[in-house]
């Protein structure tokens, strides 16, 4: 088992005002991933997927891990470092920028952007690196998610995958610990979905960059045909962790088996 813990997690609770209603939703109850849980904290290069029903609590989970969104009560470590109520927005925007990079289902590339300014972005906000080594690592991202011949292109000029291969690129601009995707391949085809999962288990096992270590990924899914990939699978349903199953083999889809496999369910 990997050793270094990135995300560990203390009594998460999560819960929300609605108008009209006195008695608060609770969207995550006392959710744990520590070393004295029945659940352990998240390790460095792990790739570990979240899934259950809808409303069940896995993108509010998410979003407290991003630092997206604040815990009701609880608190989470991230590499070390305390997160909870006291934490100032300033010091967690500079986390965000700099040590976790997000994945969405609708991409949120800049529409008016290229390919290769929306992944320059982030690096210009954080302004570590001058405009040549900018031009380099961009370069050579959009070339690690295969889109060297897209450099120019905007997204409304790309498919959905190549979109999702940007929205990528552009989260592993500034080197990250931490990838989160949230349904990733929601939007995407069979296909590019499987495109899409192959490059991130690459970048999981490998890195991103010839010196970058393994990535760490934390992904929501409903589809369950995804989980091959991952090295644990966290089941959230009513706002609470039920299970955990491990994979002894992260295993990637082989396109052609999988789309034939589709076909003969679909005909049942």
């Amino acid at each position: 088992m990997k050793s270094e813990n990135i995300v560990e997690i203390y009594g998460l609770t999560k819960e929300f005002s609605l108008v009209g209603r006195t008695e608060k939703v609770v969207a995550l109850s006392q959710i744990n991933l520590n070393d004295d849980s029945d659940y352990y904290p998240v390790k460095r290069g792990e790739f570990v997927m979240i899934r259950g029903p809808s409303g069940g609590g896995k993108t509010t989970l998410l979003n407290l891990v991003g630092t997206a969104d604040m815990a009701t009560s609880g608190h989470l470590k991230i590499m070390g470092s305390e997160i909870n109520k006291k934490s100032n927005d300033g010091y967690l925007s500079r986390l965000r920028l700099e040590k976790i990079g997000f994945v969405f289902q609708t991409f949120n590339l800049l529409a008016t952007m290229t390919a290769y300014e929306n992944v320059e972005l982030p690096m210009k906000l954080l302004g570590k690196l001058s405009n040549k080594q900018i031009k380099q690592r961009t370069l050579e991202l959009l070339g690690k998610v295969g889109l060297q011949d897209r450099v120019e292109h905007l997204p409304s000029e790309l498919s959905g995958g190549e979109q999702q291969r940007v929205a990528i690129a552009r989260a592993l601009a500034n080197t990250p610990e931490i990838l989160l995707l949230d349904e990733p391949t929601g939007d995407l085809d069979t296909r590019s979905t499987v495109e899409v999962m192959n490059l991130l288990l690459n970048i999981n096992n490998f890195g991103y960059t010839a010196d970058s270590k393994k990535c760490t990924m934390i992904m929501v899914t409903h589809n369950p045909d995804l989980e091959c990939y991952a090295d644990r699978i966290l089941y959230i349903k009513d706002g609470k962790i039920v299970k955990q199953v491990l994979n002894e083999i992260q295993t990637p889809l082989e396109l052609t088996s999988y789309m034939k496999y589709l076909n003969i369910n679909n005909q049942d």
